[in-house]
């Protein structure tokens, strides 16, 4: 018998008919002997419709009340699913964040787990209840509604799985697993059977959008094993875990995956003093904007200047480049000049480790293709470079070729 704790997100529990479909699929789970443990998000498009009817009142709304009111969709889900597994006879028992005590930050809208009480649910699993938790929420220590923030139901699911001591946490969803790049670019992309924390997690950060980094953070921090599936194909999914022993094979692939981010934007400033503490002095106002900086280039010419290159959020673009003008004032440097056509690729594979000659071989793909280089930055598991928006998928097609990531 094994413990296992499985989410499921808002498209599979999208409708009547979804939630009906996921309580029995729950059930064969259960009548193969599992203790069941079920997080599941608010249906489709609803936290949505919250939110909306919240900035009809406060376009700027935020905070404690926005919290109490965004919960209330996993509260629907929940109950709707308890009661369609007790008409299929199931005995189960729903819980909001709070009913668990999944304790967290006060932090509205964005909250951390601090610890989670999973002595009910210990109870109830050992009563021949399967247990249904609403995810994405949580409660402080006086009592208040928080709310995870986006990806906050996978972060739900991992922590019970941690706390409970699972023997897996599932998270299911609108895909079948991890592949090696994006399906809809590269239609000969390949689902992977397994994947590292490592791996997953650059590859969250990178761009892709199977799973939220918080949820692999705590996965891998708490060596909880996820798997991901599809809520409507059966199949075995992708394994993520400590160790990637993919066909049991010696010599693992080089490179696992390709990524790509499409909401970057670059800024630069010429003709900056170089001096101690300028990087400071530009990145610092960026900072206090609570804006993220993501890769950086300074190069220092022959007359004692430095240009100073960075990248943000494409959101975050106009605000950045309106801080970066003033910054130029103080400084006394030349221009400053953005470019918000740009997008991220990286490649991404824990064999790099032990493969040389990796990087020249990705600029070499790129170079055939006539894609230019913006910047690069790498990790010891990464290498990722800026190119122009323009090139995305031709760049990523030819990456997945080159490095021989389709299916066999």
């Amino acid at each position: 018998m094994a413990l296992l704790v499985q989410k499921y997100g808002g498209t599979s529990v999208g409708s009547i008919e979804r939630i009906k479909a996921v309580a029995e699929k729950i059930i064969a789970y259960k009548n193969q002997g599992n203790d069941m443990v079920i997080v599941v998000s608010a249906m489709s498009g609803e936290t949505n419709r919250l939110t909306d009817m919240a900035k009809q009142i406060d376009p700027a709304v935020r905070g404690r009340e926005l919290d109490v009111l965004l919960t209330t969709g996993e509260q629907v889900t929940i109950a709707l699913l308890s009661m369609a597994l007790h008409k299929l006879g199931q005995p189960a028992v729903s819980y909001t964040g709070a009913q668990v005590k999944i304790l967290t930050d006060n932090a509205y809208n964005k909250a951390r787990i601090l610890s989670i009480d999973s002595g009910n649910i210990q109870q109830d699993l050992a009563g021949g209840n399967v247990v249904v938790v609403a995810g994405f929420q949580g409660v402080d220590e006086k009592g208040n509604i928080t709310t995870l923030g986006r990806g906050g139901s996978d972060t739900t699911g991992v922590a019970l799985a941690a706390a409970l001591k699972a023997d897996e946490c599932q998270i299911f969803t609108d895909v079948d697993g991890v592949y090696t790049t994006d399906p809809r670019v590269v239609p000969e992309a390949r689902r992977l059977k397994k994947i590292t924390f490592e791996e997953m997690l650059e590859m969250a950060s990178l761009g892709s959008k199977v799973l939220q980094i918080r949820s692999v953070e705590f996965a891998g921090k708490y060596g909880v094993p996820l798997r991901v599936l599809s809520s409507f194909v059966e199949g075995e999914g992708t394994l993520i875990t400590s160790e990637n022993n993919e066909d049991d094979t010696v010599e693992q692939a080089v490179i696992s995956g390709i990524a790509f981010n499409r909401d970057e934007a670059q800024l630069t400033i010429n003709g900056v003093p170089d001096t101690p503490g300028v990087a400071y002095q530009i990145l610092g106002p960026i900072s206090d904007a609570n804006i993220e900086v993501d890769m950086i280039l300074q190069n220092v010419g022959a007359d004692g200047t430095t240009d100073f290159t960075f990248t943000v959020n494409r959101n975050d673009y106009d605000m950045a480049f309106s801080i970066l003008r003033k910054t130029l004032e103080k400084l006394g440097a030349r221009v400053a000049s953005g470019n918000n056509k740009i997008v991220k690729l990286s490649i991404v594979g824990v064999g790099m480790r032990s493969h040389a000659g990796i990087a020249s071989k990705m600029f070499q793909i790129l170079a055939k293709e006539g894609i230019n280089i913006l910047m690069i930055s790498t990790s010891e598991i990464k290498i990722s470079v800026v190119v122009e928006e323009k090139y995305l998928e031709l760049g990523v097609r030819a990456l997945h070729e080159g490095f021989d990531l389709a299916e066999k």
